[in-house]
């Protein structure tokens, strides 16, 4: 399976930063986190997925989950200074990031967005995340994630069965 470099893995390179790229087959039927999980060989809760959400006051920003975890709203708008927080419309996610579901990453993203990384990341001496491609994961140091995004550790995620 041929590489192609995303945005995110020149500007990886550009900074130096040490990371190795998964590449997995895509079901377009099965984009969730859990499966890009199995199919990379790693443990959910060392994939992460970037969510878009919006507050109501301080607008857009990228929320970085365990994929076996799912988005505490009322988690993330503490962390971010907002009454309420909540997902984008799918519609709404290239348009703001530049990436299309099942590839979002902070890294290379569209805008500059706050980015809320689930404080879990730190229990890893890796992460892997989206590459900024459907099919490509990246596994980088949590310390080079939030280097590189200016990324803000908060307690983001909960047990899906809460």
């Amino acid at each position: 399976m041929s590489v192609s470099k995303t945005n995110a893995v020149r500007l990886l390179e550009t900074a130096g930063i040490p990371f190795e790229l998964r590449p997995y087959k895509v079901d377009p039927d099965d984009l969730s986190a859990e499966s890009v999980a199995r199919k990379v060989g790693m443990p959910p809760e060392q994939v992460f997925k970037t969510l878009v959400a919006r507050g109501e006051k301080h607008g857009v920003c990228l929320a970085v989950v365990p994929a076996n975890c799912e988005l505490d709203l009322k988690a993330l708008a503490k962390a971010t200074g907002d009454k309420k927080v909540d997902t984008v419309p799918l519609k709404d996610v290239e348009p703001l990031t530049g990436y299309i579901r099942g590839g979002v990453t902070a890294i290379g993203c569209k805008k500059d967005y706050p980015v809320l990384l689930d404080e879990t990341a730190e229990l890893f001496d890796l992460i892997v995340l989206s590459a900024g491609l459907r099919g490509l994961q990246v596994m980088l140091a949590p310390a080079d994630y939030i280097r590189m995004t200016r990324a803000r550790l908060a307690p983001i995620a909960r047990d899906k069965d809460h």
